[in-house]
């Protein structure tokens, strides 16, 4: 587990995601319930979304108002899917596992083939700033924006995961994102996010803190 967790952070802390999709499985299938599986790999990827969205955030990869219009409401969805997860029945949150892990292949699949292609809207990468972003901020896009925000931080509370890899894709194709500062800020979401999931899931006693702190360190030291 120590070691899938440091290949997960290592790689996600390149591409700008948690990876929990790869932990969780790991999990299921040495035998961790879904709900404890569930309630402790959502800490571990914030864990791993902290230390890269560290370094995003001292190079200006970080938007606010992405953090606003869509990270909000993914903190509330976590807590509320978190704390709710107690009734859903185990073999319901094995199947939305299963689910996301398939599309997060989907996306990497899509991402590979068509993110390198999108020009970069800051036209200044590294030194970035909020507010230099480009992007495209109308009424519309954000009201999608947020609601996308709340239904993956519902699902992604419930089933612990803090699904980066959905909102990746939706910040640059809805608010046309540069995909570096989408990177950052998409981390800095899942931090709180999987946080505030935790949360839920620990008023239910869903965490089991022995494989906290082996996942833990080698997500961590991978970021």
């Amino acid at each position: 587990l120590a070691f899938v967790s440091f290949g997960a952070g290592l790689l996600g802390g390149f591409v700008g995601l948690a990876l929990g999709t790869i932990r969780l499985p790991a999990l299921l299938l040495l035998g961790v319930a879904a709900p404890t599986a569930g309630g402790t790999n959502i800490l571990v990827s914030s864990l791993a979304s902290l230390t890269g969205a560290l370094r995003h955030l001292r190079e200006g990869r970080v938007n606010t108002r992405i953090v606003l219009v869509m990270g909000v409401p993914a903190f509330i969805g976590a807590f509320i899917g978190g704390f709710a997860s107690d009734t859903v029945p185990e073999g319901v949150l094995l199947v939305a596992a299963g689910v996301l892990v398939f599309w997060q292949g989907v996306e990497f699949l899509v991402g590979a083939r068509f993110l390198p292609r999108t020009p970069s809207r800051s036209g200044a990468g590294d030194r970035a700033e909020a507010g230099e972003v480009g992007g495209i901020f109308s009424r519309n896009r954000m009201l999608a924006e947020g609601g996308v925000g709340l239904s993956v931080g519902l699902l992604g509370g419930a089933v612990g995961l803090i699904l980066g890899s959905i909102r990746l894709p939706a910040l640059i194709r809805i608010l046309r994102v540069d995909p570096r500062i989408a990177a950052g800020t998409n981390l800095f979401i899942g931090f709180f996010m999987g946080a505030l999931g935790w949360i839920g899931h620990v008023a239910q006693g869903e965490v089991n803190y022995a494989l906290l702190a082996m996942m833990g360190s080698g997500a961590m030291v991978g970021s």
